[in-house]
This record gives C-alpha cells, sequence and structure tokens, in this order.
C-alpha cells in the first residue's frame, strides 16, 4: 500500500478531490487534516499559506493513475505530492482495501 499527499488551499477543494479520488477507485480513502500552515519559498521569496492536507491510501496498481489524476486536477502551479511505500498495513485493513468496491464491513 502507498500512502499519498498532497495540500490545497481550501477544505472544499480537498473534498472535491478526495469525494473524486474515492469515487473513481483510485484510493481506498481519503483523509483531510487542517487548517495548517506552510512555509515555503515560491519565487525567492519567503510566503505562508494556511492549507488542508489531503492523505490518500492506495493500493499498488492505482498509484500511477491516482498521481496522474491528482496532477490534472490540482489547482496549484507546483502541487505537493509525496508519496511513500508503507512498511507494514494491518492485515484486516489491507484485506477490506484490496476487497474494492463491495468493501468489507468495518
Amino acid at each position: 500500500m502507498f500512502i499519498a499527499w498532497t495540500t490545497l488551499t481550501t477544505r472544499i477543494d480537498a473534498e472535491k478531490l478526495a469525494a473524486d479520488i474515492v469515487a473513481r477507485g483510485l484510493a481506498v480513502c481519503a483523509q483531510i487534516d487542517g487548517p495548517i500552515t506552510s512555509h515555503y519559498l515560491w519565487q525567492g521569496r519567503p510566503e505562508h499559506t494556511e492549507e488542508h492536507r489531503l492523505v490518500l491510501k492506495c493500493l499498488p496498481s492505482n498509484i500511477a493513475a491516482l498521481e496522474i489524476h491528482v496532477l490534472a486536477h490540482h489547482p496549484y502551479e507546483v502541487p505537493e505530492w509525496v508519496v511513500v511505500r508503507a512498511e507494514h498495513v494491518g492485515e484486516k485493513y489491507l484485506s477490506w482495501a484490496k476487497a474494492g468496491p463491495t468493501n468489507l464491513p468495518l
């Protein structure tokens, strides 16, 4: 399983993207944190922005399509896109994720 994240300026944008991604089956779960404050350099100047972090859990078979979708539908010129492979995923959670659209009961 992969865990990917990006940030968006508004909760509405994060909710919209999360719902679309899950509805398309590109991620098994989407979570939204925030607001958070991000500090960074943009065009050589220090910036800080209130954002919402969108965390996505994805099976290996969907990670490429998920990245393409997020980058194509993201409102930022340079969106944050970070993906890590989970070292361990609980057996029950992974079984639920692999069950796909039928989704086993929680």
